[in-house]
């Protein structure tokens, strides 16, 4: 078709303003995204209530924690092989620290999901179709009257979309996501000294009862011994039978305590089988009677005890995640920017589909300012307001149990240390009123229920004393717990090395 001279030159004029449009159109773009700003409150770790020091007692001495040490086999400090054993297992097969690490996978895995948002999305098309377009389809144009046609569609190409994140709400949800991911890390660890925690407790409840069921069978030995000896008087008519059958009731009773201890050792082996990943029925450990040895525990400053919790950690990045979103929420008051361009050919036969008469491309960009919402906007952002502040109250509220947990220890940790060196004065005293009673019953100086009533108090002391000992081993795994699962001691005693000169050393924590 033959055009005038004119239309060939504003066609001229048109085909360059023409292919400059697309770069407007991303210089454009890529200057909004340059002066993008992240809206929503910046993250700033809010003040946890914490003592300036412990309340404690002798023999104290402070800790230096170190969150660079490795803290993972802190059951080691006990001396026990089979533990040692049981906790590798635990942390091998357990089955809810597995789930709990399959929880970290996911919270890392949504963090790259919620990334790949910041960048461009390519996708490649490819078509082929033939379609019959109606005749009797509505007229476009009254002068131009529709025709039936059967035709191919062949398309190839590539399209490109991306969301300009002008004002952050997109890297608000990357900056949750991470701190979702980090909490999960920090539940991962409190996973793990929770379980190794509850293996210890159990073995040493455990190792106590072997030890108990070993004196009351001493006790029974012992119970036996006498009953010969007043049998034997009794045969020769010098004791009544009112003695025979006090002392053959003692042994009865002593002997169903046995049965008893049993029960209860049973059901901590069967809990340790759950916990090392192992059927009940499949599991067992072999009674033995084990020196249990209290260690030495010390402890840093309030401060530096809540910076190795992992519970305190994760609660503080559930804080981080919640005010993220308040970004979040605040982003989607201002306008949505995406952009979009295709690039590719079209045409109704194969052999001309790569053709430079084939090629079609577009590049646009649109941007969507809500104007009515009837109040979701506003309560999507009090929503995200109110979580932030409940995560707050979570985390202070973690903070305080901490603080509770490590007093605890503390208090329990130094009483039970009292309360065993008086068990051990309790147990050597009821020995010696046993000899005193058996030598005046054989003496004729006192009747046999004073032998009967030595022998219960001895059994009860020694018993004492040993729920004692496994109170004490209970309490150290308790307070390595609430310490957070590891430290590092000083090279010397820090009260030695802070006292004044001329001043006893002592003294506390500092």
């Amino acid at each position: 078709m033959h055009r005038p001279p004119g239309a060939r030159a504003r066609a001229a004029r048109a085909a360059p303003a023409a292919r400059r449009a697309p770069l407007g159109l991303l210089a454009a773009a890529a200057g909004a995204v340059l002066c993008a700003c992240t809206v929503g409150p910046d993250y700033h770790r809010p003040e946890a209530p914490a003592p300036a020091a412990w309340a404690t007692e002798q023999p104290w001495r402070a800790g230096k924690p170190d969150d660079g040490a490795s803290r993972g086999a802190w059951w080691r400090i006990f001396g026990d092989a089979r533990l040692d054993a049981l906790e590798t297992d635990a942390l091998a097969h357990n089955q809810t620290l597995a789930a709990a690490a399959e929880h970290l996978t996911q919270a890392r895995d949504v963090v790259t999901a919620t990334a790949a948002a910041l960048y461009p999305q390519v996708n490649a098309n490819l078509g082929a179709a033939r379609e019959k377009i109606s005749k009797d389809r509505p007229l476009s144009s009254y002068t131009v009257p529709n025709s039936s046609t059967v035709q191919n569609d062949y398309t190839a190409g590539l399209s490109v979309r991306y969301e300009a994140d002008l004002f952050g709400g997109i890297r608000r949800q990357v900056e949750a996501a991470r701190a979702s991911a980090q909490q999960a890390q920090a539940d991962l660890e409190n996973a793990r000294l929770v379980l190794a925690a509850e293996v210890a407790t159990d073995y040493f409840s455990l190792r106590e009862l072997d030890a108990e069921i070993d004196v009351v069978r001493q006790n029974i030995a012992a119970q036996r011994h006498a009953l010969d000896f007043v049998s034997s008087r009794h045969d020769m008519g010098v004791a009544s039978g009112l003695d025979l059958a006090q002392q053959q009731s003692e042994l009865d009773t002593t002997i169903t305590q046995i049965d008893l201890l049993r029960v209860q050792r049973a059901q901590f082996e069967h809990a340790l089988a759950t916990l090392v990943g192992v059927a009940a029925p499949s599991f067992s450990i072999a009674p033995e009677v084990v020196r249990l040895n209290v260690p030495e525990i010390p402890i840093g400053v309030p401060s530096e005890v809540l910076e190795r919790r992992p519970d305190v950690a994760s609660a503080e990045r559930a804080m981080a995640a919640a005010n993220a979103q308040i970004g979040v929420a605040t982003a989607a008051y201002f306008p949505s920017v995406p952009l979009g361009g295709n690039y590719g050919v079209e045409s109704d036969r194969i052999g001309n589909l790569f053709s430079a008469a084939s090629t079609l491309w577009s590049l646009g960009v649109t941007a969507t300012q809500t104007l009515f919402d009837a109040g979701r906007l506003r309560a999507n952002t009090d929503f995200a307001r109110s979580a932030y502040r409940a995560a707050v109250a979570g985390y202070r509220q973690t903070v305080l149990t901490a603080m509770q947990e490590a007093q605890d220890g503390l208090t329990g940790y130094t009483n039970l240390a009292r309360a065993s060196t008086e068990a051990t004065s309790a147990v050597g005293s009821a020995q010696r009123v046993v000899e005193l009673a058996n030598d005046r019953y054989s003496g004729g100086l006192a009747n046999y229920l004073d032998v009967i009533t030595a022998q219960q108090a001895l059994l009860a002391n020694e018993r004492q004393q040993i729920q004692i000992v496994g109170q004490q081993m209970l309490v150290s795994v308790f307070l390595v717990k609430a310490l957070g699962g590891g430290w590092q001691a000083p090279r010397e005693p820090l009260a030695q090395a802070s006292a004044p000169a001329g001043s006893p050393a002592g003294g506390g924590i500092r």
